[in-house]
């Protein structure tokens, strides 16, 4: 599979999804941003980086004119301001200026971190996405949005700093654990829900074969996970309106991912946090109790969790105002009206939103 999809800012081209299954087109990617003159500081975590960081070091090493890597602990845990001090003392110490770039080279934890410290070192240097979980090639890795948590709080901390590029390998996804990729599918569903039924539709048919790993079929996923992301990012960008409907399922998972303390991976909470909203939609009549039933039993059927335990619904409340979605103190809540039509709710109560806790809590 060779794919590009150009992401168009005002429009006007601003950057392309590379989609391949080898590392083959990443040279020459990376050439037409005239990398020849700069130093290239590669991040990565430590499970990710001795898979791959020598290897697109290789690559970069025969055009860039310096390739360093830096590599911190993996885990949400150390999504954090301390490991961001440490990438800006690498860079300084390398004297890396404005012309130089960052390459983020992991999962979403990874991209969120390397694009906050570009958006940030000297006010700002160039940096490429390299995703390396279905999660990141299919959500966090396109759009720009940056971050940190602070504290257990869920990227509360961040900026908007649009990649150069996004080059995504395939067989990348061949080296993840089965809890890891399933985790990833959470994204993935979750565009059938807010976007696009016949998707939906496909998804829930072609289970088997996603689970299995086949090649075409997550080509299939992946090329129209970004196209449904492409289209959000560009209609909003800096998420004043239409981008709020890719947090379906996020507000009250990353409650639950905040008091779990991160045991649960992101994709984890969000598929929990989609049948709490699913529930808070079918108690609105927006949606029919059929629409509830299908959309429960397509998480169940990717082995997400739609529930969890030994929390309270008190505390995961609690989290929820301090959500960054909060406007005004209000919450904007995204639901669905109709499977494949998100909308933005602001009218979603405390008690609505404790009753759908409840749903999910073991």
């Amino acid at each position: 599979m060779s794919e590009c999809i150009n992401v168009l800012y005002n429009n006007k081209p601003c950057y392309d999804i590379i989609i391949e299954n080898s590392w083959d087109k990443l040279s020459e990617s990376c050439e037409r941003l005239n990398i020849k003159n700069k130093k290239i500081c590669i991040v990565t975590e430590s499970n990710v980086g001795p898979l791959y960081a020598y290897k697109i070091r290789q690559i970069l090493e025969k055009s860039a004119k310096k390739v360093i890597i830096y590599q911190f602990p993996a885990g949400e845990k150390n999504k954090n301001l301390n490991i961001i001090n440490e990438i800006y003392e690498v860079l300084i110490k390398e004297k890396f200026d404005r012309n130089d770039m960052l390459v983020a080279l992991g999962g979403g934890v990874t991209g969120d971190m390397t694009g906050f410290a570009a958006a940030t070192y000297l006010r700002g240097i160039q940096f490429i996405q390299i995703p390396t979980s279905l999660l990141a090639q299919v959500d966090s890795s396109i759009g720009g949005k940056t971050g940190v948590d602070f504290k257990g709080y869920k990227n509360m901390v961040g900026a908007f700093k649009q990649p150069a590029l996004v080059y995504i390998n395939t067989e990348t996804l061949k080296s993840l654990n089965n809890r890891e990729f399933i985790s990833g599918m959470g994204e993935v569903i979750k565009y059938g829900f807010i976007k696009d039924k016949d998707f939906f539709d496909w998804l829930s048919q072609n289970i088997t074969d996603i689970l299995n790993l086949d090649d075409s079929a997550l080509e299939y996923i992946i090329s129209k996970s970004c196209h449904a992301k492409k289209i959000v990012v560009e209609n909003d960008f800096t998420e004043k309106g239409e981008r709020a409907t890719l947090n379906f399922g996020h507000t009250i998972g990353h409650a639950i991912e905040k008091i779990k303390d991160f045991s649960l991976l992101h994709g984890e909470c969000v598929a929990i946090g989609m049948k709490a909203a699913l529930y808070i939609s079918l108690k609105k009549n927006m949606i029919t109790e059929d629409e509830f039933n299908r959309g429960v039993k397509i998480i169940s059927n990717f082995k997400l969790p739609i529930s969890t335990s030994d929390i309270s619904a008190e505390d995961v409340l609690e989290a929820t105002m301090h959500d960054k979605k909060m406007d005004s103190g209000v919450i904007k809540f995204i639901l669905i009206n109709g499977i494949g039509n998100a909308i933005i709710d602001r009218t979603v109560t405390q008690d609505e939103m404790s009753d759908a806790i409840k749903n999910v809590l073991e």
